[in-house]
This record gives structure tokens, C-alpha cells and sequence, in this order.
């Protein structure tokens, strides 16, 4: 996919401004001189393999690969004043531009070190593309500490009750699903067809699937109503972007609830990201105020992002059990007073800087409803905070 030039940061623009002196004088008559066409098909098969590492999820490959290309000064695509259309139809779309640099994030989601990934996403910054990695990594140092209900509501126009995780039947959507089940059952019983058998063994495969497979199936069949399964992208995308924003690598995102629970990932959904600091603090027994604080502003993102759009937030328990489990790790560990104060303070800091960069947390909900990949994603994020500036 061809871009415009006001969507790559100036120094893409500079790199891809001297492409053209890459390859003087190659075209006569239309045709490649059998010198460039040599080096072209030799450009042509290392991309390839580039294109199968990238297909297999193979990130060690695929980032050793792009490395090498750019320690080794990388052949620059050819711009369109020295490529005819004939020669273009010869070359696949990896040689024509940067697009197929971006595809290493999608081979992250698969890898098992994730400091590898860590890798790649320093490497895209490196090179100019990310330029919005982690630009808001010091918002945890602004800022107010102390946020009370008051506070709360007075900086997001919502009662603290509203960005909390509902339990089902609780939240509005489910409400109403729930009043609709009942008074449909109610009906048909009044017509005289008992369906009282069916429903118990309805209710007994549910109570199955709650115990055995922690409601995977129920999580599946109710993803495919569109408002739930709108709401979901919502909340994925509220982690995605705050994690992003913060400069915490993220692995993939799990739409998929049988996906979810194979790769041991609690809920419908779920965001892998990772944090090398808090990852290296927890591994010496300690954990500082900063590492805590991003954190806990990424967990809590999802919530935030349905309050922002919905005015109320529904999912979210996952995500409050783990920040619980942060917060036992502590020492000393934090009080109920205090842990109330850092979930709501987490909420907020992630609420604002949702709510400054809405059209970015947008369309990443856009992408990934449209089956996008990670690197599109992600790409979609930089484009709207670019077109934002």
C-alpha cells in the first residue's frame, strides 16, 4: 500500500529522498541493464526469504535479517521517476517501498523471548518508523497522586462506579439481555410450551463451561453479537494504544476466546504486552514507583477506553485481579485505602491521554475490527497521532 509523504516522519523522507541517486542511468529504453537486473534479482530472493520468515513467525529470523540489510547499507527502493511500468510489474511490492519493514512486529506474537520483541520494536524506532513508541513514558511522574471519587468525577464527568468492571447481568447490555431471556421464557411458557427441560439442560452445559473451561464457550457465542463484540475491540484497543504510547513492546492481541484460553490468557480477549523494566525489578524482588505506575495505567486502559466511549465500563475484572496480584508483591504491601487510590489515579492518567488521542485509539479499533495485523495496526496508531500534531 503506497503512502503519502506527509505520513512518514521526516527522517523515512530524507532516506527515501536520496533512493534516487541509488541507481543512476539504469534505464535504457524502457529496459534494466543487465547489471541492475542482476543485482535486482539478487535484492529480489533475500527479500523472499525476509517474506517467509515473516509467514513462518519466525522473529529471529526476520529481524536478523532487516539488521543485517541495514548494517550493511541496505538497497533503497527505486523511486517511481526511475521505474517504468513495465520494470514495476517485475518487482513484487517488498522492493517497492518500506511497507515490509513494519511486518516483523506481526511474527512478535509467536516468540517466546520477549526481549527479542523488545528488539524489534527498538530497531522500527531506530529507523524512524515509530515515532510515537513511548512518547508518553513520563506521564507517571505529573501530576496529582491523591484521586478521589471527587476528583474522579470531576476530571471525567463519571461516578467512580462507572469506570469499574460489571459483573454479567449487572451492566446494561447484559441487563437487557437478561430481562429479554427471562420474559422470552415467560411468553412461551404462557402459550403452553415447556421449555423449562431444555433450558435446565442449557443451564447445565453453562455451569460446565464456567467450571471446566472457565466459560470460553459462552465468551465465543456472545463475541458474535455485534455491540459485545464492538465493545471488546474497544477495550483491546485502550490497552494496545496506552501501552504502546508508554513504550511497552506489545506481543499481539488475542480477539479469539478459545485462542485466549489456549495461550493461558484469562477472559475473552487479551493484550500481551511487556515491560523489560518491571520485568527486571520483579526479578531482583523489587518493584519501583514508576514501573508500578505504567503498569497499572495499562491494565487499566481497557476500562478506561469503554468509559470513554460507552460512559460506563463492563470488562475489566481480569484486569483488576492482576493489578491485585501486583500489588500482594509489594513491600510493604499496599493497603485497600491505597490500592483504591492507585487503580482510580491508573484510570484517570489512562481516561486523559485516551481522551487527547481519541482519533488514534479510533482507529485502532477500525483496524483490528477489519482483521488488520499488528504491524497495520500499528501503523494506523502512527498515521492518526502524526495527522494529530
Amino acid at each position: 500500500m503506497a503512502l503519502s509523504a506527509s505520513t512518514f516522519p521526516k527522517s523515512l523522507l530524507l532516506s527515501h529522498q536520496k533512493c534516487c541517486f541509488l541507481f543512476p542511468q539504469t534505464l535504457v529504453q524502457g529496459k534494466l541493464k543487465p547489471l541492475r537486473t542482476k543485482y535486482l534479482a539478487r535484492a529480489l530472493k533475500e527479500w523472499q526469504e525476509y517474506e517467509d520468515a515473516v509467514k513462518r513467525k519466525d522473529l529471529a529470523r526476520a529481524l536478523r535479517f532487516l539488521k543485517n540489510k541495514n548494517d550493511n547499507n541496505p538497497i533503497e527502493p527505486l523511486s517511481d521517476s526511475l521505474m517504468g511500468e513495465s520494470n514495476r510489474a517485475r518487482l513484487p511490492e517488498f522492493v517497492g517501498g518500506f511497507d515490509r519493514d513494519w511486518e516483523v512486529l506481526d511474527t512478535c506474537l509467536n516468540a517466546d523471548d520477549l526481549k527479542l520483541v523488545a528488539s524489534a520494536y527498538k530497531f522500527l524506532q531506530n529507523r524512524g518508523f515509530l515515532p510515537s513508541f513511548g512518547k508518553f513514558n513520563r506521564i507517571v511522574l505529573e501530576g496529582p497522586r491523591d484521586v478521589t471519587p471527587t476528583v474522579l468525577k470531576s476530571s471525567t464527568g463519571l461516578e467512580a462506579s462507572k469506570l469499574s468492571p460489571k459483573k454479567w447481568g449487572v451492566s446494561g447490555s447484559s441487563r437487557v439481555a437478561l430481562v429479554a431471556f427471562l420474559g422470552g421464557t415467560s411468553f412461551l411458557l404462557s402459550q403452553g410450551i415447556d421449555i423449562r427441560p431444555n433450558l435446565a439442560v442449557i443451564l447445565g452445559l453453562a455451569l460446565v463451561d464456567a467450571i471446566f473451561l472457565g466459560g470460553v464457550c459462552l465468551a465465543q457465542i456472545s463475541s458474535y453479537w455485534p455491540p459485545y463484540k464492538r465493545r471488546i475491540l474497544v477495550h483491546e484497543a485502550g490497552h494496545l494504544l496506552i501501552a504502546y504510547l508508554m513504550g511497552c513492546p506489545i506481543r499481539g492481541v488475542i480477539l479469539d476466546p478459545i485462542v485466549a484460553m489456549q495461550m493461558g490468557i484469562q477472559g475473552q480477549a487479551g493484550t500481551q504486552f511487556w515491560d523489560e523494566k518491571m520485568n527486571n525489578e520483579l526479578a531482583e524482588g523489587r518493584l519501583s514507583g514508576t514501573a508500578f505506575d505504567r503498569y497499572s495505567m495499562v491494565l487499566f486502559a481497557g476500562i478506561a477506553a469503554e468509559a470513554l466511549i460507552y460512559g460506563e465500563a463492563e470488562g475489566g475484572e481480569n484486569d483488576e485481579n492482576l493489578f491485585r496480584s501486583i500489588c500482594v508483591l509489594l513491600q510493604p504491601p499496599l493497603s485497600m485505602a491505597q490500592m483504591s487510590n492507585q487503580a482510580r489515579w491508573a484510570v484517570l492518567q489512562s481516561y486523559n491521554l485516551l481522551k487527547w488521542h481519541k482519533h488514534a485509539h479510533l482507529e485502532a479499533v477500525k483496524a483490528l475490527e477489519s482483521g488488520s495485523s499488528l504491524s497495520v495496526v500499528i501503523r494506523r496508531i502512527e498515521e492518526a497521532m502524526s495527522s494529530s500534531t
